[in-house]
């Protein structure tokens, strides 16, 4: 373990490596990206939601799952 930790504290003790001058513009153009395709992919989410939701309701009204069928027989006559 002693190695290990020489080798840590040499590491820390020297010089931080140095960083490309482009690296910053490269970085906020990628998250600038990234959070455009976020943006786009939430909102054809929500669009989808939306459209489904629509689409459920328009199927309700017309198929009315709520109500009873018709009854495909007819009752007995009696009394007649």
């Amino acid at each position: 373990m002693n190695r290990r930790e020489d080798a840590v504290r040499r590491m820390l003790e020297g010089a931080p490596p140095s960083v490309p001058p482009d690296l910053h513009a490269d970085v906020v153009r990628r998250g600038r990206r990234m959070l455009r395709r976020r943006k786009a992919a939430r909102r054809l989410l929500w669009l989808l939601l939306l459209a489904a939701a629509v689409a459920f309701v328009v199927w309700a009204s017309m198929a009315r799952p709520w109500v009873e069928p018709p009854s495909e027989t007819t009752p007995p006559l009696t009394g007649w």
